[in-house]
C-alpha cells in the first residue's frame, strides 16, 4: 500500500482577524514572510512560484481569491475553475505554512468605495486596451492583500508580464515595502505556457496553442540576429493567424517601461502576445 503523506495542512485563514493572528504566528521572532497571490486552480506554474518563495523567505502565504474586481461583466467569472480541495492539496505537499482564502465580502464588503487607478505600465496598450477594466482590480486587489499580509516579498510569475510591471510600479508608488520578485514562465512540454484557462482548450485547439510560443521564440530569434521588427512582426502576425488564432497583439515592447519601441537598439525587448482560439484566451512573452 502506498505510504500517506506526512505533511502537514497548511492553517486556513477566511477571515481578517484570523488572518492576523496568523501572520502574528508566522512572524514569530521577525521570520521573514513571502506572500503567492493566486484565484486558485494551481498547476505546476503556481508551484514553482511557491517554490521560489520558499527560497525567499523563512514563511510563506498563498492567497487563493477568485477577485471579481477584475473580471467585466461578459469574462469568465462565474465559470473560472476553482479546485479548492486540490489546491490544498498540492499546497500541503509543497510546505506552504497558511492560505488566504477570504470570500468577497471579506475583500470587498459593503460601501467599499476606493479602487486604484494605475497608469504608467497599466497604461501601455497591450492587455488595458482589450481588458480597460483590468488593471484596476488587479491594482486593488493586490494592495489590499498586501496590507493585509504585510509580506516582506510577493511572487508573480513573469507569464502575466504587464501585471507584474504594473504590480511592481503600485508597490514601490504607493510605499507599501513589498519587493516584488517575478518567476519564469512554466511550460508544457510542448512549450504552451501553462494556464489555468488551459483546461477550456478543446483537443484540437490545445493542439494548435504552442504555435504562439513558437511564433515567439522564432522572432525573438530573428531580431536578435539584427531582422528590421517591422518585417518580424509581420510574419509572426500571418503564423499566428493561419494556425486559427484571432489575434489581439504581437507586440516588441521596452522590458521595463512597456513603451513600444522599434530596434532592440533602443534597450531590453520583450516580445508579447495575446491571442483567442475558441473560447479561449492565451498570452505569453518571451525576453529578446
Amino acid at each position: 500500500m502506498p505510504l500517506k503523506s506526512t505533511a502537514r495542512r497548511p492553517r486556513v485563514a477566511h477571515t481578517l482577524p484570523a488572518l492576523h493572528r496568523a501572520i502574528a504566528e508566522l512572524r514569530g521572532r521577525n521570520a521573514s514572510l513571502a506572500l503567492v497571490p493566486t484565484m486558485g486552480a494551481l498547476h505546476d506554474g503556481h508551484l514553482s512560484l511557491v517554490r521560489l518563495a520558499q527560497r525567499r523567505a523563512k514563511k510563506v502565504v498563498v492567497s487563493i481569491f477568485v477577485n471579481p474586481a477584475q473580471f467585466a461583466p461578459h469574462e469568465d467569472l462565474s465559470s473560472y475553475p476553482r479546485t479548492w480541495k486540490e489546491d490544498v492539496a498540492k499546497l500541503t505537499a509543497e510546505g506552504v505554512d497558511l492560505i488566504w482564502n477570504p470570500a468577497a465580502a471579506i475583500m470587498y464588503p459593503d460601501g467599499f468605495a476606493t479602487r486604484l487607478a494605475p497608469v504608467g505600465p497599466a497604461a501601455a496598450g497591450l492587455e488595458d486596451r482589450i481588458r480597460p477594466h483590468f488593471f484596476g482590480g488587479v491594482a486593488t486587489v493586490v494592495c489590499k492583500l498586501f496590507t493585509q499580509s504585510r509580506p516582506d516579498v510577493a511572487i508573480f510569475g513573469e507569464k502575466d508580464y504587464q501585471q507584474l510591471k504594473v504590480v511592481t510600479q503600485m508597490s514601490r508608488d504607493l510605499d507599501l515595502r513589498v519587493k516584488v520578485v517575478g518567476a519564469p514562465v512554466v511550460r508544457e512540454r510542448d512549450g504552451l505556457a501553462m494556464s489555468s484557462r488551459n483546461v477550456y482548450l478543446s483537443p484540437e485547439h490545445r493542439a494548435a496553442a504552442p504555435v504562439l510560443f513558437k511564433v515567439l521564440k522564432a522572432c525573438a530569434a530573428r531580431l536578435r540576429a539584427g531582422e528590421a521588427l517591422a518585417g518580424v512582426l509581420r510574419d509572426g502576425t500571418s503564423e499566428v493567424t493561419n494556425a486559427g488564432f484571432a489575434l489581439d497583439y504581437l507586440e516588441a515592447r521596452h522590458a521595463e517601461t512597456l513603451a513600444p519601441v522599434a530596434a532592440s537598439s533602443e534597450g531590453p525587448m520583450r516580445l508579447l502576445i495575446a491571442a483567442r482560439i475558441g473560447s479561449t484566451r492565451l498570452i505569453d512573452n518571451v525576453k529578446v
